[in-house]
Formats: structure tokens, sequence, C-alpha cells
């Protein structure tokens, strides 16, 4: 069954990485010039962010917003020389297909998971949704509201929420990348649907090809960590995926066991 999952937008630009400034801002190196890029990534993006690493931008759809360019893509891998550079992207038609040797791509949209969700959804990808013939995103639910809702006859409501997984370390895929009380708190209102009859999923969108097996951040997030294990024991079903990028498209992979 076809598992992409969507392309890079039109008009996308391979730079260089120069510095993030105020959280949501990217300076890069685009051309011969310096250009700033809108990030919606408000993680750390921990060991991601190398002076130099080639990034992919992508064009803002309004010509009015005040910075034209969002950041999509960064490499992780073997530094890249200018002369490798140029001759992998300086062509006007860059190839990413020989640049995966080195490294990879690693995608740092936040905005990507729920849309990736969906469209797996929607080609009968998850085994563990089959029966559910409805999605919908962002649906209130007492106070909060969950990324998605699916839906099916004589089924229980099963309520997702998405987290996007950028940090490796090895071959294990590890989230959050920094403290995030607001993880902690998503991890408990999934745990009180499973106590009101109902299925909770955190579907985890790891956007780089190089993981092999997930755990919660100990190290960074112990509370998260902790929550995590309980409310996955307590019912909350957890599922890790790879979402890869290749020749411009973003496919799904495996689902990855717990380390």
């Amino acid at each position: 069954m076809e598992k992409v999952l969507g392309f890079l937008p039109e008009g996308c630009v391979v730079g260089r990485f120069l510095s993030r400034q105020k959280r949501f801002f990217i300076e890069a190196f685009v051309d011969g010039k310096t250009v700033w890029a809108h990030t919606n990534n408000t993680g750390t993006m921990l060991g991601l962010l190398q002076k130099g690493a080639p990034i992919v931008l992508s064009p803002a759809n309004n010509p009015k917003r005040k910075l034209q360019w969002t950041l999509e893509l960064i490499w992780a891998g073997k530094e890249v020389s200018d002369k490798d550079f140029f001759n992998i992207f300086g062509e006007g038609k860059p190839s990413f297909s020989s640049f995966y040797s080195k490294g990879c791509w690693v995608g740092v949209n936040t905005a990507l998971p729920n849309v990736f969700f969906q469209k797996a959804f929607q080609k009968g990808l998850f085994s563990w949704a089959h029966g559910y013939t409805h999605c919908k995103r962002e649906v209130k639910r007492g106070l909060s509201r969950i990324d998605i809702c699916l839906e099916g006859e004589n089924l229980p409501k099963l309520w997702v929420e998405c987290k996007n997984v950028t940090l490796v370390e090895g071959s294990n895929a590890l989230f959050p990348d920094a403290v995030s009380v607001r993880g902690s708190k998503h991890l408990e209102e999934l745990k009180s649907i499973v106590e009101s009859g109902e299925r909770a999923a955190t579907f985890f969108c790891i956007q780089r090809k190089d993981a092999k097996s997930f755990s919660p951040a100990e190290a960074i997030d112990s509370v998260y960590s902790e929550k995590f294990w309980t409310v996955k024991d307590f019912g909350v079903e957890m599922y890790p995926y790879v979402v890869s990028f290749y020749d411009k498209g973003f496919t799904l992979g495996e689902n990855l066991s717990f380390l």
C-alpha cells in the first residue's frame, strides 16, 4: 500500500543554517546572501542547530508575511564541505537521494505530524485504527483540544495526540528534547480519556530515518518519562513511527519498539 504522506512545497530552497534568534527566527545563508526564516518548532532541536548545516526552507504563501521562508528540514550527519554542498545543491534542481550515505534529513516543521497522521489513516496504514471511518482534527474535549479524534460505527472514540520527534541518540529516538509541562499535561488528559471508557493514544512522528527504537527522554524530563510509562501501563496507546524524507517525499516507516 502507498506510504507516501506528502511532498515538500513548491519553491523550496536549500541553504546553510547560521543561527537561531528569539526562538522562532532562523538566520540562514541562501544563494550568497543572508535571509531570515520562521520556525514553528518550540523545542530546543537539540543536536541539530550546527552552524553551516544544510537546511531546507519553504516559501510563504502570503507575500505580505514578514518572514518569507519557513524552516522544514535540517541535515544531521557529517559536516558538508562547500564543494560537496555545491555539487549536490548548486545546480538549481537539488538531488536529495545522493546525500543519504552521509547522514539524514530531519523534519522540524511541527505542523506536519497531524497532517501525516490523517493521510496515513486515510490510506489505511494504521492496523490499530482499522474500523474507524472518520478523522477529525483539533476536536474540543472538555477544556482541551485534542489533535485527532477517530470515530467508527460501534467503536469507542479514539483520541490521538501527535508529537514531532527530532532527537536521536545513537539509534534511539527520544521525546521531549526539553522539559515539557504541556507534554505531561497531555499524558494526564489521555489517561482520563481511557478512564472514561474511550481509547487514547499518542502518535510520535519521528521525522528522521536513523531511529531504530524509541523511549521517553528521562535524562531531559524525568517527570514526563515517569508519566509516560505510568499512563502506558494504564492503557494509553503509544505509537512511535518513523517518517522519512526521500527524494522530496515523506514516507511512513515502521512502528518502532521501545527501549
